[in-house]
């Protein structure tokens, strides 16, 4: 099997990819497989690191810049010409303005694509390419009335990385320990993605510099680039940290998915992969939306965990240190809620992910 896979920009939509590209490998030892992305996207690092080629063309979102309107143009072209010399049986996009052009190119020769959506309100692309594309993998039930003009629509999820065994509790102690924590109060796990997100430090420090005694431990991730800022804003609110038993500041946690199996609250964004981690883990969670992404999209995901009692949300500009203190407390003063939370998040996990996406390729293949 000769397979193109389209990713570029972000990790939420390279690693999909590349998890795909994996399963094909597993499964098809011969099968060939090569992505294509852009010369300023995380695929740059992200899909050599994997052991895969990557070739690049062009491409923008489509709107008012009319360059970068012409340029995604042109990487249809470019995209053909890739297509034509590396003869694929199959083309699939996870997501991402790179599916338009790739997916695009694929359909005029006649090449058969599949999209994988991982957010619960589908992009633009996903959109405008669900009428040529032969199969449409979702990660959310949500999505599928989202896409009305798709031929095909197959619920798969979205693959993680995460270890999803439970932690004995000589592994949890383990943890905590390398972590200098104690278990003798609940722990709150909160993070903004590797590169930390600004809002909700600043909300931390905040929820700190008030002098409350807390009911509870933080493990915040703050970001690399953000750490020294956090660590900075402490000290000039008289925080420290150093002699604070209760929390624990790091820039980069490197065994996240260990670290959130013995958190009993996670606080973080909403993106695809996260939602992914926290239902295949089964954690109750506060989210904080990333705002102004397309389509509000961080927002409809965590409206999915919401609406089954997984999980609370607090809009990104209402966020204080505060309001972030009293959800928390509500939250972990009713053990029995919390339970029935991770228990709600655990029943949308999917657990057969890749062997879906594997199964999809293959009948798409097999119905050409």
């Amino acid at each position: 099997m000769k397979v193109i896979i389209a990713a570029a920009g972000t990790a939420g939509h390279i690693n999909p990819g590349i998890a795909i590209a994996n399963k094909i490998k597993k499964e098809d030892l011969k099968s060939e497989i090569i992505f294509i992305g852009t010369d300023r996207g995380l695929e740059n690092d992200l899909v050599p690191r994997a052991g895969y080629k990557l070739k690049q063309v062009e491409a923008y979102g489509l709107g008012k810049n009319l360059i970068k309107n012409l340029k995604t143009f042109k990487g249809i072209f470019q995209a053909k010409k890739i297509i034509k010399e590396f003869k694929p049986d199959i083309v699939i996009g996870v997501g991402g303005y790179i599916c338009g052009p790739v997916i695009l190119a694929a359909h005029k020769l006649k090449i058969p694509t599949m999209l994988h959506e991982s957010n619960a309100f589908p992009g633009k692309a996903v959109k405008m390419l669900a009428k040529i594309t032969n199969t449409i993998l979702i990660s959310f039930e949500d999505a599928r009335d989202r896409i009305p003009k798709a031929n095909k629509i197959v619920l798969t999820g979205t693959p993680i990385k995460i270890n999803t065994t439970q932690l004995t509790e000589n592994q949890k102690k383990d943890i905590l320990r390398q972590l200098n924590l104690s278990d003798e109060k609940p722990i709150v796990l909160i993070f903004g993605g590797s590169q930390g997100a600004k809002k909700i430090n600043e909300a931390v420090v905040d929820l700190l510099s008030q002098n409350k005694k807390l009911d509870y431990k933080i493990i915040l991730s703050a970001g690399e680039k953000q750490y020294n800022t956090v660590i900075e804003q402490c000290r000039e609110n008289k925080i420290d940290i150093s002699k604070n038993a209760d929390v624990k500041i790091f820039p980069y946690i490197y065994d996240m998915g260990e670290v959130e199996k013995i958190a009993d609250v996670l606080v973080c964004r909403s993106g695809a992969t996260t939602i992914a981690e926290i239902s295949a883990i089964g954690k109750p969670a506060i989210f904080v939306p990333l705002p102004n992404v397309s389509n509000n999209h961080q927002t409809y995901n965590a409206k999915v965990l919401e609406n089954i009692n997984a999980a609370k949300i607090i809009k990104n500009d209402e966020l204080t240190g505060e309001k972030l203190n009293n959800m928390i407390n509500s939250m972990i003063s009713n053990k029995n809620n919390l339970k029935t939370m991770g228990e709600n998040a655990k029943k949308i996990s999917i657990t057969d992910i890749e062997d879906r996406i594997y199964k999809e390729i293959k009948q798409t293949l097999e119905n050409m």
